[in-house]
């Protein structure tokens, strides 16, 4: 799946650090690549407040926009969706998808084995790429790789962004 090779800065190997967010109920299955900086700091998915996430779930799903890890569990499993990352420990510089490497893939059979999931949405091309490599052949499922909510990613605007994820978590 190819090697990124070394940045100059420091690496650190990190693991995880949280639970994958599903039920029973869960249809759609949405995965990160691997928490940044901020969320592993307040153990939860996309902690960063600049990143859109949360705005653009929350748009698609026609609600408001939760404060609290557990407004946004509650959230989530209302609306059947499950929420991961590809990647349970890796090789990584702060939060830089691009300097990723020594991956160890996420159980995804934790999720798979108790929600019947009918579509795999990866939130950005990294996540896609890592999905397709290290988790696809597990699942049999293809994904649907949806543009990054990442405030990195400035050519999609907040309203684009709910336009587009609404076609695959409405």
């Amino acid at each position: 799946c190819g090697r990124i090779e070394p940045m100059a800065a420091q690496y650190q190997h990190i693991s995880h650090g949280f639970d994958p967010v599903f039920d029973e109920r869960s249809r759609v299955l949405v995965l990160g690549s691997f928490p940044s900086v901020k969320s592993r700091e307040n153990e939860f998915y996309y902690g960063n407040p600049q990143n859109r996430f949360w705005r653009v779930v929350a748009g698609c799903e026609g609600c408001e926009v939760p404060d609290t890890i557990a407004q946004k569990r509650e959230m989530l499993l209302a609306h059947g969706i499950a929420l991961w990352d590809v990647i349970a420990s890796c090789d990584i510089v702060g939060s830089s998808d691009a300097s990723i490497r020594n991956v160890r893939p996420a159980d995804i059979g934790r999720v798979t084995g108790v929600a019947p999931i009918e579509c795999v949405v990866c939130n950005g091309a990294a996540a896609g790429r890592l999905y397709r490599c290290h988790l696809e052949p597990v699942t049999g499922l293809p994904a649907t790789v949806l543009p990054s909510t990442s405030p990195a990613n400035a050519a999609w605007s907040l309203n684009r962004l709910i336009g587009r994820w609404s076609q695959e978590l409405g």
